[in-house]
């Protein structure tokens, strides 16, 4: 998926608030929150947290299928 100039907006949006995002990827949902967005060689990813347990979770941007940032 490449994220359009408003998805990118909501993204950093939600990172600078703390916001839970919800990502689908290969038909399974993660509610996060997202921390950052880093490029790693030529592949660009998300670097969140459960909000529940803490853990920390990669979302790599190309294997997203649809990204939206929850209120």
């Amino acid at each position: 998926m490449q994220l359009t100039v408003k998805q990118y907006d909501a993204l950093e949006r939600a990172i600078t608030r703390a916001q839970r995002i919800a990502v689908y990827r290969r038909g399974t949902e993660f509610i996060v929150v997202p921390e950052r967005v880093v490029h790693r060689g030529r592949r660009e990813c998300i670097e969140a947290r459960h909000p529940t347990t803490g853990d920390h979770i990669t979302l790599w941007l190309d294997e997203v299928e649809a990204l939206e940032v929850l209120a």
